[in-house]
């Protein structure tokens, strides 16, 4: 059962989730960032009291079952003076699932609401038996700017220390975040487009990658016109390396993860989008319930 603990990474941050690599590869700084529409509070994707509910799916052989829930919300608030979001992730295996392993995840990220600058970011992780904890900092008016990252696990301890931190620098819910707000119609298909998140003591190298547009249907959901991404998922001890994870978001103003997919050494996990609240346009993509 040790893929439960992948499975509910990947559903914890869903769409961004689809970009965690094996490898530390740091992004110089004269990389550039995705392309989005705008980083302007009044026009982003989404705004504060937006909730995302999601059911994770675990297919191998005859096992074919529902393993997890998430959910993702967003608020507003003032962060040191500053007007910022914070969104917060959580993710849990079924009280079935919790006999074989265990999982609680917990994710925070503050971030300002205007320009999309992250701010904070607080992880809470235990995994069948398995803890991390993680505190950053971002320290933005430095003269060289950086993360200062308290860091916890069970297997290594605690540690302080400095992560590099360039414009293109995010934790996992803002990156989820400031990807919805992608330049769609400036994005070349096929192209793969750079970021990079922080994670642990990590900083990893990510990529969107567009296929295109797509009408699916979502299990408990509806039948959804989406706009569907893939990244490469190198190859480790759980991904195949030789297949992209897919993900389908709405093909309207909100950018919604309703679905993603990917493959594992052992089946395939799968997470749907199964409730939403306090969207801040129409869901018109959703043409059929």
């Amino acid at each position: 059962m040790k893929y439960i603990r992948y499975i509910m990474i990947l559903l914890c941050t869903c769409m961004t989730a689809s970009l965690l690599h094996a490898q530390e590869n740091t992004v110089s700084k004269g990389t550039s960032c995705v392309p989005v529409r705008t980083t302007s509070e009044e026009e982003l994707a989404f705004r504060s009291g937006e909730r995302m509910d999601f059911i994770l799916h675990y297919k191998w052989g005859s096992i074919n079952t529902d393993v997890g829930t998430a959910t993702v919300t967003l608020d507003s608030l003032t962060f040191n003076g500053q007007k910022a979001f914070r969104c917060t992730a959580s993710g849990r295996t079924k009280k079935f699932f919790d006999v074989f392993f265990k999982v609680r995840e917990n994710f925070s990220s503050w971030f300002t609401r205007e320009g999309m600058r992250p701010l904070k970011f607080t992880r809470d992780t235990y995994e069948g038996g398995y803890e991390a904890r993680n505190t950053y900092l971002y320290k933005w008016d430095a003269a060289e700017p950086y993360i200062a990252a308290d860091v916890y696990t069970s297997k290594m301890g605690q540690k302080s220390l400095q992560l590099p931190l360039t414009p293109c620098t995010y934790d996992l819910p803002a990156l989820f975040f400031f990807a919805r707000n992608m330049d769609v119609e400036n994005v070349e298909p096929g192209k793969r487009y750079p970021m990079t998140f922080a994670i642990d003591e990590e900083i990893y190298n990510v990529y969107f990658i567009l296929h295109g547009r797509e009408t699916i249907k979502v299990k408990g959901l509806g039948t959804v016109n989406t706009i569907r991404f893939a990244a490469k998922l190198l190859e480790g001890e759980v991904f195949k390396g030789e297949e992209d994870m897919t993900i389908w978001v709405s093909d309207d103003e909100n950018r919604l993860p309703v679905y993603f997919e990917a493959p594992l050494r052992v089946g395939v996990a799968a997470g749907r989008m199964s409730g939403y609240g306090g969207l801040k346009s129409p869901f018109t993509s959703l043409v059929k319930k």
